[in-house]
């Protein structure tokens, strides 16, 4: 009982603090640091399920299922993801030096904004609602926040990151991966994605990661970052705890 009383404690003030914005507010800005607008923009994109397509209403129930079988402390941990940030995603299992290095957080908030501002423009294209705005069952344990829903960006931002740590360590891609699988899974669990969305983020972060790979500008930071690794990057930090998605 206590456990759980800790736990909504927690998600309640992680939820204060990341209180939903309002549509007029959901601006997201767009960089080109790492490849052009035109790079950005993905025409050949794959689109959501068709409403009410037996594709679109097994989307929903996917949401629905979570919603039934998700605990509270599962709720806590997606709630305390909710800025996409590298540090949320993989502090406990990062290779960089803690806390995180000036030059290494400057170059990852880099590559978030210019991914975040990207996966806008893809969410622009499609304009998906969110779930809870499509079911009136639906109760998102992470509120009911703004934006469109597909593809999801915190599934593309967290593929990217780990897809650039993987390069940094290959011997850990698979748990890096395995990271970025369990943050995404995180906003279905949240109610804030059907799963579709969480794929379709998966499939922009693998396109966008591409895309960077071609760029001067970010070879030349994924090798200053190289440069930043602990010297024992390949081993799991000591005392780090390991995320399961399908425990969560």
């Amino acid at each position: 009982m206590r456990k759980t009383s800790f736990f909504a404690l927690l998600l309640t003030a992680l939820l204060a603090a990341a209180a939903p914005l309002r549509a007029e507010d959901w601006v997201i800005p767009r960089t080109t640091y790492y490849i052009s607008a035109g790079a950005q923009e993905f025409p050949d994109f794959p689109p959501p399920p068709e409403d009410g397509s037996p594709a679109d209403l097994a989307d929903l129930q996917g949401v629905r299922d979570w919603q039934v079988k998700r605990s509270t402390a599962q709720c806590a941990a997606a709630a305390a993801a909710a800025q996409a940030s590298f540090t949320e995603f993989f502090a406990d299992i990062s290779p960089f030096p803690s806390p995180l290095p000036g030059k290494a957080k400057e170059i990852l908030d880099r590559v978030k904004k210019e991914t975040d501002g990207a996966a806008a423009g893809v969410k622009d294209m499609f304009g998906r609602p969110r779930p809870f705005l499509r079911a009136p069952d639906l109760d998102p344990c992470l509120g009911r926040i703004g934006g469109k829903a597909y593809p999801s960006g915190h599934a593309a931002i967290s593929r990217v990151l780990a897809l650039m740590l993987a390069d940094l360590v290959p011997a850990r891609r698979r748990e890096f991966l395995s990271r970025a699988d369990a943050a995404a899974l995180d906003r279905v669990i949240g109610g804030v994605h059907h799963p579709a969305d969480i794929e379709a983020g998966k499939l922009l972060g693998d396109r966008l990661y591409a895309a960077y790979s071609d760029s001067p500008a970010f070879k030349a930071d994924m090798s200053v970052l190289r440069g930043l690794l602990k010297k024992n990057a390949r081993l799991l930090p000591e005392g780090a705890v390991r995320r399961s998605g399908g425990a969560r």
